[in-house]
């Protein structure tokens, strides 16, 4: 009688550990899978994020569903297919930073974890949804940056402040574009640059036309004696224009130092041999895209929760001389 019962003991012991054995196959049989969600997936900069993105998944051992967002309602049907196909958590830069509630909804529902990255989410108010995990540029840092590098070769060209100006396009309504600003400002300030020789312009629209537009009526107010010009904006866009407008007034290209920020919008005008456009500070998409995914990665596997906010100014300037090889480094040079 004991003996059965040792012998049913063992059997019912080894199902036991069977079951465990193959309940441990199947869930290491089944990948971690989270979302990347970006709204201009044909940018340069988010393909970056993507490949980066998935090279996180490979070596970590997660799948990454790459979905273009390019407006609120694919942003939350995107959000809703993720949760059918089996997704843990995503990360987005959203296409408008006003849908954060709405997303952050979704994603509850879902039973999704969310974070963004690039663009940070506002509510209703337009204050930061700060209880929404955020990796991104350091704005005002990298703006510092972007006005330290044209202090730096107009230093190099041996201009005087005395007959140099800037002209800084702004976007004071997006915050990200006003820090930026206001950093390479304050940087122009502290180069020497006499307060009264840099002049702002707002900016309606973020395209080169627009641009063109504001640098022009910045011009117009420069005395007779202004002989080199310093063009910055948030982005590589907000300067071409500002050039564009220096060559339609007549300063030649060696009179004008303009450097951008982004990097990616910029590689045309780097080509030609001779512009203003002198070049721009240029990001680490494919750190930001890596590091999230990993993040995201972590929350969904361990419970790690990432910093609510968490910001980059890893930043190097490309210019004529050097951004091919840059670009190259990070898969933006085809």
């Amino acid at each position: 009688m004991n003996r059965r019962r040792a012998i049913r003991s063992l059997c019912c012991a080894a199902v036991a550990v069977s079951a465990i054995s193959l309940s441990g196959l199947s869930l290491a049989a089944e990948a971690v899978k989270i979302g990347f969600l970006v709204k201009q997936a044909e940018e340069p900069w988010f393909q970056t994020e993507w490949a980066f993105a998935e090279k996180a998944g490979k070596e970590h051992g997660f799948t990454v569903i790459k979905i273009a967002v390019p407006d609120g309602e694919k942003t939350l049907s995107a959000i809703d297919s993720l949760a059918a196909n089996g997704a843990k958590g995503f990360v987005i830069c959203p296409p408008d930073v006003s849908l954060g509630p709405a997303i952050v909804a979704k994603a509850k529902v879902n039973g999704l974890k969310v974070m963004a990255v690039d663009d940070r989410f506002v509510d209703a108010k337009g204050n930061f949804m700060e209880d929404v995990p955020y990796l991104g540029m350091a704005a005002f840092e990298v703006g510092q940056k972007q006005g330290a590098a044209m202090a730096a070769e107009a230093k190099k060209r041996g201009w005087d402040w005395k007959d140099t100006y800037a002209v800084i396009n702004t976007f004071n309504e997006l915050d990200t574009g006003k820090k930026r600003t206001d950093g390479s400002i304050k940087s122009l300030e502290e180069a020497g640059i006499p307060k009264d020789h840099i002049l702002t312009a707002a900016l309606k629209t973020l395209d080169v036309p627009g641009s063109m537009d504001a640098t022009n009526s910045a011009l117009v107010k420069l005395p007779s004696g202004a002989k080199n010009l310093i063009i910055g904006g948030m982005n590589d866009n907000t300067v071409l224009g500002g050039v564009r407008a220096t060559e339609s007034a007549g300063f030649k290209a060696a009179n004008v130092i303009g450097i951008g920020i982004n990097g990616t919008d910029a590689i045309g005008e780097l080509k030609k041999a001779n512009s203003g456009f002198f070049g721009s500070m240029l990001p680490s998409p494919h750190i930001e895209g890596y590091n999230t995914a990993l993040m995201m990665y972590e929350w969904v596997t361990t419970g790690k929760e990432p910093p609510k906010y968490t910001a980059m100014d890893e930043v190097t300037l490309i210019t004529r001389a050097n951004f091919q090889e840059e670009l190259t480094k990070i898969g933006l040079w085809k």
